[in-house]
């Protein structure tokens, strides 16, 4: 997936893309050098005793964009670079800084119009699961891995630096909140603030250390591979995803746009992308590029409009006749794309993940509490303290009490008067 904004970054001894969001050219060093590393192979431990100390979760090997961020008062100088120790247990996210971070990044939409480019973000963090792997993190996934420079220069990931340029302020805002949670929270919102499904997130995803758990390129699809169909199965069967799944993610193309000197596809600019928002310029998949809907579906099926771009995995899905019926179904229904949409990007988002506490963390506003029984029992043959207490109030809802128990047939007395009156009642006012 392509995005509305660049940003022109220059890294030392590297090639980079010229791109032109930004009027002023930074130059960002993503990782410390080997050399430095190997250079400092003292171990220097550092203790401090406060009283009431906060997790922080932030990595060791983090790129300059990253460095300002606070770190744990013990930490550890090796040949590997800092890394935390002896920090207390804790989960990997903090859930008040989650929140606001959501909220945060619900700004950064609003002045930067970057939803596409944090949607692929968080995408290309998930979307090196391998299923066939069992250990973490060889396997892949949502780990946090892309913010390192080795992993950043896979050619499907051209440009993704300027997804964490824009993210830096907030992760240095909210250290207690991981890589991994703060790339799947600002894909997740920017879906939703662009008119999307809201999507049944959790959190607590654990990062990696160090550049040298990041995968291995090749594991993100193609845009242009000679069986498109074959190719898309290959990749995403790989994570443990199906047709329907193929399809519906395939639909958030609806955002962004492809960049010809990032990926090769796309014209440098068309009438809905010469004056941006953003930076101008790129094909976008559809008119509206910053807006989510089913549109991208509607247009790729009648390829009216030579200014809308169809890659080649793109157009497969209304060839192949299991993906057709998907397609089809998404350009005729939106409601039925939003739903099987919010679920694949949820489970996508979770491929690969570590979580802590195991069963994550659910930040959503309003949504009713997940009635889980381990917080009722206390694992003896009686009922635990809190579920008395919540039977207790129920009970004295209805009029109940300790020392008065409540007859059967009391309360039914009282709702049958109750009947009566209001009856009665109704016959004399008419």
């Amino acid at each position: 997936m392509a995005e509305p904004l660049s940003l022109s970054l220059t890294l030392p001894q590297r090639s980079s893309p010229t791109m032109a969001a930004f009027s002023t050219t930074a130059t960002s060093r993503i990782l410390p050098t080997a050399a430095s590393a190997s250079a400092s192979r003292a171990r220097l431990s550092l203790s401090s005793s406060f009283s009431s100390l906060k997790c922080l979760r932030s990595s060791p090997l983090v790129s300059h964009l990253f460095l300002n961020q606070k770190r744990s008062p013990v930490v550890r100088v090796s040949e590997r670079g800092l890394s935390s120790a002896a920090t207390p247990k804790c989960a990997a996210s903090d859930p008040d800084q989650l929140k606001s971070a959501r909220e945060d990044i619900k700004e950064l939409l609003k002045s930067n119009f970057c939803h596409p480019i944090l949607v692929r973000l968080g995408w290309h963090d998930a979307g090196t699961y391998n299923k066939n792997i069992q250990d973490w993190p060889q396997r892949g996934g949502a780990n946090g891995s892309l913010r390192f420079e080795i992993e950043l220069k896979h050619a499907a990931n051209a440009g993704l630096v300027n997804a964490l340029k824009l993210l830096q302020p907030i992760k240095e805002k909210y250290s207690g909140v991981t890589y991994a949670d703060l790339f799947q929270l600002a894909s997740a919102t920017a879906v939703e603030e662009a008119g999307g499904p809201k999507i049944p997130m959790k959190y607590g995803r654990v990062d990696v250390t160090g550049p040298e758990q990041c995968p291995e390129e090749g594991r993100l699809p193609d845009a242009g591979p000679p069986t498109p169909a074959d190719h898309l199965r290959a990749v995403f069967y790989r994570m443990g995803l199906s047709d329907k799944e193929i399809v519906a993610l395939s639909g958030a193309h609806t955002l962004g746009r492809s960049r010809p000197e990032r990926s090769g596809w796309g014209k440098p600019e068309t009438k809905y992308t010469k004056d941006g928002p953003g930076a101008p310029g790129g094909q976008s998949w559809t008119a509206k590029w910053l807006k989510f809907d089913n549109s991208y579906f509607k247009d790729i099926k009648e390829r009216r409009d030579e200014d809308l771009l169809v890659l080649p995995t793109d157009a497969v899905i209304f060839e192949d006749p299991s993906f057709k019926v998907f397609a089809e179904k998404y350009a005729e229904d939106q409601e039925a794309f939003f739903k099987d949409y919010a679920e694949a990007h949820a489970k996508l988002s979770n491929l690969g993940a570590k979580f802590d506490p195991p069963e994550g963390i659910v930040i959503n506003d309003g949504v009713p509490e997940k009635f889980v029984a381990a917080k009722y029992s206390s694992g003896k043959r009686e009922l635990s303290e809190t579920m008395k207490q919540k039977i207790r109030a129920e009970y004295e809802a209805v009029g109940g009490s300790a020392d008065k128990p409540l007859p059967t047939n009391y309360f039914l007395n009282i709702m049958i008067v109750i009947g009566v009156l209001a009856v009665l009642t109704s016959l004399l006012g008419n």
